[in-house]
């Protein structure tokens, strides 16, 4: 319950911040002015590492929530031969773990952690590996045959020879400001240092549809920024926000039903990996995105 707390008060604080936070956020400039520093230090130390596989990077300079798994995964599926490499954040295992090889998924969910998992099963012959040391994810990648690597949220290896797409939020932050005194992970200044700028509408269109609606579904979800899903409220009897990347229990939502007296849970499909083993009610967002022509024909040239 704290913790979702927690992130019901950041969620407000960087996007619908009152008063008192607007002073909080002033107030806590100086350590913000710090970080930047330290991030801009970091940036200009870095010396690139060519891999000699074409790198592609799909990322976001805010925290979390702006849709980089759905382009990733729409990438993945209109190249083939690629490799996704991500942290798996939030994941019970650690080191490098191969979690899906020629679309055979080789481990659960506690050990891929929620996004690796998405991608092996909404990529077509998925090849997915986590690890908190890239530089070993490619290399094996290149050993297994990969055509081209994916990295999810790889902006910040600088020291990575790539082609860096950045996503731009739909909804952007109060404040224009790093962390702590604002929602961005690297100044938006550094958008200029994007090898591509994607923008929702320009460069890929995301259509969505509810599978197996039912009258009465509440809404639960356990992603940043969930405020993203505010269209699927009105479908809705209630919902319940949980921190990006919660681990849910069986229990607790079967609680949730009965307090809603609702006929499914709606979820999306990153929630869904973790709890379609639990025999519940589920009613799920499908999320389809389509790349621009555009688009295509960048990553193309990098290929």
């Amino acid at each position: 319950m704290f913790k979702r707390y927690l992130y019901s008060f950041a969620e407000r604080y960087f996007y619908r911040p009152n008063l008192v936070q607007k002073i909080l956020s002033i107030l806590l400039l100086p350590i913000s002015c710090l970080y930047f520093l330290i991030i801009f230090l970091k940036f200009k130390l870095s010396s690139k590492i060519n891999f000699d596989i074409p790198i592609i990077s799909v990322g976001n300079l805010t925290l979390g929530g702006s849709g980089k798994t759905p382009l990733g995964i729409a990438i993945a599926n209109e190249f083939e031969g690629g490799f996704i490499i991500l942290r798996g954040y939030k994941r019970s295992s650690k080191g490098l773990v191969k979690i899906c090889i020629n679309g055979e998924i080789l481990t659960d969910v506690k050990t891929s952690g929620d996004e690796a998992m998405e991608y092996s099963k909404s990529v077509q012959n998925a090849n997915v590996i986590v690890s908190e040391n890239r530089d070993e994810a490619i290399k094996l990648a290149k050993q297994m045959g990969a055509r081209y690597i994916l990295l999810d949220d790889g902006f910040s290896k600088f020291y990575i020879k790539k082609f860096d797409i950045l996503l731009r939020p739909k909804i952007e932050p109060f404040f224009k400001f790093t962390i702590p005194s604002g929602a961005y992970r690297y100044p938006p200044s550094f958008y200029k240092f994007a090898d591509f700028i994607a923008i929702e509408g320009r460069d890929f269109i995301r259509q969505s549809e509810i599978l197996n609606s039912t009258e009465r579904m509440v809404l639960v979800t356990a992603i940043a920024n969930p405020m993203r899903l505010k269209p699927f409220l009105n479908h809705c009897v209630g919902h319940e926000f949980f921190p990006d990347h919660h681990s849910f229990s069986k229990i607790e939502l079967e609680k949730i039903l009965n307090n809603y007296n609702a006929n499914s849970l709606l979820v999306t499909k990153k929630d869904l990996v973790k709890i379609e083993d639990f025999n519940l009610p589920l009613s799920v967002i499908n999320l389809k995105v389509t790349l621009s022509k555009e688009l295509k024909d960048i990553i193309k040239t990098c290929l």
